[in-house]
């Protein structure tokens, strides 16, 4: 397992990387939009659609919203964003009261319905990212690895009090600190890297504190789903490393969110990369 993680991991973050950063405009949105367009493959099993032909009908669906949106200029569009902070509420409900509350969502339209708010906003907050330079975009990135990190050391050497036991037992309050702990150095860092001022600086740690935040729901989510469906990765299109999904849960919540809190606090303050 450990060999296919690795050679899964050798082509696919070159390939992430060049793409991310290596791309702008058109190419760039087409790029993320497969990403995306790969995690709804994989919602749609989450959601309990079972025949393959109704599947692709369902993801060929969202590839025409997207496009729409792109021809549009939806895809740069706030009001998504702010669609994503409202369902990010409704699935911090369902996480926090699973299963007493499963009923609310676990018919397959609203587990569909569901997807739309997860991913669309993610695709959205991809392109605006990219499109005022790549230095924010990267943080977001690095957020979530820092969050990562700092939760899996801490919750491995102080993780005592269950987080969500009933959704992801592995979890702790105290991996939760440490990946908070992790991503305020990182803000840190970023501000004095990219000499903000005082208070704009100020504003990307408590920024930073919130999407942390956000980024555990996102994985949290996700767990939720599996457990309900009684799954253990939501695909295997990554050999070692699971689904899409499994590699994006947390950046579904935390690029709709950064992006939605970056456009008053951080814009124009800082020059592109």
């Amino acid at each position: 397992m450990l060999r296919q993680r690795i050679i899964t991991a050798a082509w696919l973050a070159p390939l992430v990387l060049v793409g991310l950063f290596g791309l702008q405009g058109k190419a760039f949105a087409l790029f993320t939009a497969l990403m995306v367009l790969l995690g709804a493959w994989e919602w749609t099993n989450l959601a309990g659609v079972s025949r393959q032909s109704r599947r692709i009908v369902l993801v060929a669906g969202l590839a025409v919203v997207m496009l729409l949106m792109w021809l549009t200029g939806a895809a740069f569009a706030v009001w998504p964003l702010w669609c994503a902070a409202l369902g990010w509420l409704l699935n911090l409900y369902w996480v926090i009261h699973y299963p007493d509350k499963g009923q609310q969502w676990q018919a397959t339209p609203r587990r569909l319905a569901m997807g739309l708010w997860v991913l669309v906003p993610c695709w959205v907050g991809f392109n605006i990212l990219r499109d005022s330079g790549a230095v924010w975009l990267l943080f977001v990135l690095l957020l979530v690895w820092s969050a990562d990190i700092g939760a899996y050391f801490a919750g491995r050497r102080f993780g005592k009090r269950k987080l969500a036991p009933r959704v992801s037992p592995g979890k702790s309050w105290e991996g939760v600190i440490g990946g908070l702990a992790a991503t305020t150095m990182l803000a840190v860092m970023f501000a004095l890297w990219q000499s903000l001022t005082v208070g704009v600086g100020i504003g990307l740690v408590v920024v930073t504190v919130a999407v942390t935040l956000v980024s555990v729901l996102g994985d949290l989510l996700e767990s939720m789903l599996k457990r309900y469906r009684n799954i253990k990765d939501s695909s295997q299109l990554l050999p070692g490393h699971g689904g899409v999904l499994d590699r994006i849960d947390s950046l579904t919540a935390t690029i709709p969110i950064f992006t939605l809190l970056y456009l008053p606090v951080l814009q124009g303050q800082v020059p592109p990369l």
